[in-house]
């Protein structure tokens, strides 16, 4: 059995349909497959993949191994998604990892993973909402504002579409991954037909490969990938997610997976690898050829819709992991209200508001660097929840389970912990503080249930 009946006003684990609310209202089930589909591609594809392949083709310039590294890491994703998925088909309840975790290990590994994940997606709110007002700048009549005062303007926009009903939420998002998903595709077909790189002589070997090199060039791979757990947020407002979640959710990161790979290999059509690295936004530098002068407000207009969408996913499924903590009591109770239309308006505002005030600092880089051990912290969680389950609850139904098991899960966890342990050499500060503030928020909720 469980180990989470410590409190009576909780949800019993198992119960079909875990929508209703400390407040008596319910959530509304009315996200069905295309939405999932939408926000799994949508929280995938964003303004990374206009900038990432410079990266990786400045650490690794070979053409073939370039193209070998974004088809393993979208492999890898496979493997990650695999605890996510079978944790929200077989508990559908609102909060993502913090549920799974909660189920598993109780109310302190719940509240370990649930602030470990809020804190992550709030600073991604933050370093998101900053990257579309400077893509924002580029393509209109808002280039004289200041990043400080529109990153969070975009940030309290998405909230007033959210606060409207879920419906009207999730119908944004939607748009938003089709207008991405067209985008890539219109790029991928110019691109391709262009005239081939010139490559030139060789002048020697090819330059030798460094564990440095791979590694950077991963890091950035991985990055672009995040995202492809958006769905799972949203489990218990969807119909059917024991069907819905698989499909969309592997079929996502397969579809995403293609996509970049056909982009690295336009790209490498159209450029050689040392102007790919030479380049902060390659497919800038590709399309320019091909359109001239307006190729950068073509570039521009796709990364502003890609990081605006994210941005509004951000607010929407960061609100489903105040709200299930707020039902559960490890945040206040009066988050957990539902309005009629199925909103969680005050998790909303809880989540929104503090993303806008990071958002304002305008600092990119440091809320982007607060938020990958976050990432990684939350990720080997889940995987650990899902061994625990498997053995704690062996008969309990699951709609989805994981191939291979348990080696798929092991594998997951053990590359997130190397990465984890890599970060906490290069950037002890940050990595070591952010584990300080998880363990101080475990410790409060340990005396919380001792009293």
């Amino acid at each position: 059995m469980s180990t989470n009946a410590h409190t009576p006003e909780r949800i019993p684990h198992g119960v079909g349909d875990p929508g209703v609310a400390i407040g008596g209202t319910t959530l509304v089930k009315g996200l069905g497959v295309a939405f999932a589909l939408a926000v799994t591609v949508g929280g995938m594809v964003g303004q990374g993949i206009l900038r990432t392949p410079g990266i990786v083709a400045g650490a690794v310039p070979h053409p073939t191994l370039i193209l070998v590294m974004w088809t393993v890491v979208g492999l890898l994703c496979v493997l990650d998604a695999c605890a996510h998925v079978e944790m929200a088909a077989a508990t559908p309840r609102a909060g993502g990892p913090y549920a799974f975790a909660d189920r598993s290990f109780g109310p302190v590994g719940g509240t370990i993973t649930g602030w470990a994940d809020a804190l992550n997606n709030i600073g991604a709110i933050g370093f998101l909402a900053v990257v579309s007002a400077e893509f924002v700048q580029r393509i209109g009549p808002m280039a004289g504002a200041p990043i400080s005062v529109l990153a969070p303007a975009i940030v309290l926009a998405f909230l007033g579409v959210n606060l409207i009903g879920t419906r009207v939420g999730g119908a944004s998002q939607t748009l938003g991954s089709l207008l991405k998903g067209l985008a890539l595709i219109a790029i991928i077909g110019l691109l391709v037909p262009s005239s081939p790189a010139e490559r030139g002589p060789a002048d020697g070997l090819p330059p030798a490969l460094t564990f440095g090199a791979l590694v950077i060039a991963l890091r950035a791979i991985r990055n672009t990938y995040d995202g492809w757990n958006s769905a799972t947020y949203f489990c218990e407002e969807m119909p059917n997610p024991g069907r819905d979640l698989p499909r969309t959710v592997f079929g996502g990161i397969v579809l995403v997976t293609v996509t970049y790979v056909a982009i690295n290999a336009a790209l490498l059509h159209a450029m050689s690898p040392a102007e790919m690295a030479a380049s902060n936004l390659p497919v800038a530098e590709a399309m320019r050829s091909l359109l001239g002068d307006g190729a950068e407000q073509v570039t521009s207009i796709f990364a502003a819709i890609s990081a605006l969408a994210v941005t509004n996913l951000f607010v929407m499924f960061c609100s489903r992991t105040a709200f299930g903590m707020a039902r559960d009591g490890v945040l206040p109770r009066a988050l957990s209200v539902v309005s009629g239309d199925g909103a969680p308006r005050r998790a909303l505002l809880a989540v929104a508001l503090p993303g806008a005030a990071l958002a304002a600092s305008g600092s990119y880089q440091t809320l982007l660097a607060l938020t990958v051990p976050a990432a990684l912290v939350v990720n080997i969680l889940v995987n650990l929840a899902a061994l625990r389950l498997r053995r704690t609850e062996p008969d309990l139904p699951r709609p989805f389970r994981t191939p291979l098991f348990p080696l798929p899960i092991i594998f997951s966890t053990l590359i997130s912990l190397a990465l984890l342990i890599a970060l906490a050499v290069e950037t002890p500060g940050i990595t070591l503080g952010f584990l300080a503030v998880i363990g101080v928020a475990a410790l409060a909720r340990i005396l919380t249930l001792r009293r």
